[in-house]
C-alpha cells in the first residue's frame, strides 16, 4: 500500500521544522513549501536548512503580489478606518491554506500541513470535521483559524496539536536543530520590528493620517493625537494627557479624525455586534440563538456569552456578555467556542456599551 502523501508549509521556525519532523516519523512522504512574500528575512534560507536536514523536497511560490493585495493593503486600511486588523487570521484563509490547497491539488499529494498549534476531529460525513483547540493552553492558535471551512479541514493536519511547547522544544534540541530550538516564527511577518505605526506611514503614500483631538466621553477635548493609527483600543500609556487618573483609548473616530478616552470603568462592554460570521461545523445553528464562549483576541480568555442573529442578517450577531468585557476592538476577531471546539467567528464591527 502506498504511503500516504503530505506538503507541509515550512516557515523556517521551530514549530514547522518540528511538524515536519513529526511526519516523516509517522510514515507520511513529506515534501515542504516555502512562501515567499515579497519581505525578505533569513527564513527562507532557514526553511531550506530545514529541508536539507531532512532531506525532503522544498517547493517555493513566490505570492508577492497577492500578499500585497490581500495582506498588506488591508492591514494599512484597516488602520486607516480606525480598526485594529488581525492579518494572521486573514493571511491564513487567503495565502497560507488557498495556496497550500492548490499546490496538493496540482502535484496529487494527499495533504496539507502547517506548524499551528490545534487539533481537528473527523466526525463523519454527515457532522463533519471540527477545529478543536491545541492541548497546550498556552500556545493554542485555534483563534487564527476560525474561518476555515470543511474543505481545508478534510485535507489538514496540525502535527503540533497534540504537543505542548515545551515537547517540541525538546523534541528540537533531539533532532539537533540548533537554533531552530529556540526561533519563534514572526507573528507579523512583514514587520520584523514591529513598528506598526511606521510601516503604515510608509506604505500609505501621501498619508491618510493628521492629527486631531483626543476627547473625553462628554466631548470635551482633553488632548491631542498624531494620527488615529498611532492608537489602539485599551491604550493607556503615550497619550501624553495631563490627569490624576489614566485615561484609555475606547473609541476610534475616523470619520471626525478623533480620538476618544475614559477612564477604566468606561473600558467595560456588554457586548459587541460581529459581522461576516462563518461557521466552521456544517451544522452550523439553526436556532434564532445559542451559547457559547466569546474570544474577543487572541490571549482574551473568553467570556461565557449569548449569540443571537440580527434580525434579516444571518450574517451578522448580537454577542451578549454574562460579563462585561474591556477593550472591544473593530476590526478583531470575535471567535465563539463550545468546550474545545471552534464553532464559528466573524469580525467585530462595534463594542455595545449595554446590552
Amino acid at each position: 500500500m502506498a504511503r500516504k502523501s503530505v506538503l507541509i508549509g515550512i516557515s523556517g521556525g521551530v514549530d514547522s521544522a518540528v511538524a515536519a519532523a513529526i511526519l516523516i516519523e509517522q510514515g507520511f512522504r513529506t515534501e515542504g513549501l516555502y512562501i515567499r512574500n515579497g519581505f525578505p528575512t533569513r527564513a527562507e534560507v532557514e526553511a531550506e536548512r530545514v529541508a536539507n536536514e531532512f532531506d525532503i523536497p522544498l517547493h517555493k511560490i513566490d505570492l508577492t503580489r497577492q500578499f500585497n493585495n490581500d495582506i498588506v493593503e488591508y492591514f494599512a486600511s484597516e488602520y486607516a478606518a480606525g480598526r485594529t486588523p488581525n492579518p494572521c487570521i486573514v493571511c491564513n484563509k487567503k495565502i497560507k491554506f488557498r495556496y497550500l490547497l492548490k499546490e496538493i491539488e496540482k502535484r496529487g499529494i494527499d495533504y496539507l500541513a502547517t506548524g499551528h498549534y490545534a487539533r481537528i476531529e473527523n466526525r463523519g460525513i454527515e457532522k463533519g470535521f471540527r477545529l478543536l483547540r491545541g492541548i497546550d493552553a498556552t500556545k493554542d492558535q485555534s483563534y487564527f483559524l476560525f474561518e476555515l471551512g470543511q474543505k481545508e479541514l478534510a485535507k489538514t493536519i496540525f502535527p503540533n496539536g497534540e504537543k505542548t511547547k515545551d515537547e517540541i522544544r525538546e523534541m528540537a534540541r533531539g533532532l539537533h536543530l540548533g537554533s531552530f530550538s529556540e526561533r519563534e516564527s514572526q507573528e507579523v511577518c512583514f514587520i520584523p520590528d514591529n513598528n506598526y505605526r511606521r510601516f503604515i506611514e510608509d506604505f500609505l503614500v501621501p498619508s491618510p493620517f493628521k492629527p486631531g483631538n483626543i476627547v473625553d466621553k462628554n466631548g470635551a477635548i482633553v488632548g491631542r493625537h498624531r494620527g488615529i493609527h498611532s492608537v489602539t483600543i485599551g491604550q493607556r500609556k503615550g497619550l501624553n494627557i495631563a490627569s490624576e487618573r489614566p485615561y484609555y483609548v475606547t473609541e476610534i473616530d475616523s470619520k471626525k479624525n478623533r480620538v476618544v478616552v475614559g477612564r477604566d470603568e468606561d473600558q467595560f462592554f456588554a457586548g459587541l455586534i460581529a459581522e461576516r460570521i462563518l461557521w466552521v461545523s456544517p451544522m452550523h445553528p439553526d436556532a434564532d440563538s445559542l451559547d457559547a464562549r466569546t474570544h474577543i483576541r487572541y490571549r482574551h480568555r473568553g467570556v461565557t456569552s449569548k449569540i443571537t442573529f440580527m434580525p434579516q442578517e444571518r450574517d451578522s450577531v448580537f454577542v451578549h456578555f454574562d460579563t462585561p468585557q474591556k477593550a472591544v476592538a473593530p476590526g478583531q476577531a470575535a471567535v465563539f467556542y463550545q468546550d474545545d471546539a471552534v464553532i464559528g467567528g466573524g469580525w467585530i464591527s462595534k463594542g455595545v456599551h449595554r446590552g
